[in-house]
């Protein structure tokens, strides 16, 4: 996962955390993505409150590789709200850097792509 996605989640961990419906659709997608493995899927769900589903999810996820972001942003269709923040808030943060770095791309719509759909990936990453 490249470090804006990463910052990216942890500035809206607490929001995420309170927003989320994990179980319903967001974690299948992803185990269905191969950005779980059966043992984290198991890992989530053992929670006990939504609240801690979440934040459980958001431990995982900035480890689970380049595709980890983008899936988690498609995983989010119907919490449409929440995804556009985030898309908002790296399109800011590109916008605010310096020429150079690698951020994620704009597609034809104007919507923020992240750089898992553009092929870029930090070096070591998986």
């Amino acid at each position: 996962m490249e470090p804006e996605h990463r910052a990216v989640l942890r500035k809206f961990r607490v929001h995420l955390s309170d927003q989320l419906l994990v179980s319903d659709s967001i974690v299948p997608f992803l185990f269905q993505e191969g950005v779980l493995t059966e043992a984290q899927v198991e890992q989530v769900e053992g929670q006990l409150t939504n609240r801690q589903k979440n934040l459980k999810l958001l431990d995982i996820l900035p480890n689970r590789g380049p595709r980890a972001f983008g899936a988690f942003l498609e995983a989010l269709q119907d919490f449409s709200w929440i995804r556009d923040q985030l898309l908002l808030e790296l399109q800011n943060t590109a916008s605010a850097g310096t020429p150079g770095e690698n951020t994620p791309g704009t597609g034809s719509t104007g919507e923020n792509i992240p750089a898992e759909h553009t092929g870029t990936r930090s070096p070591g990453e998986n």
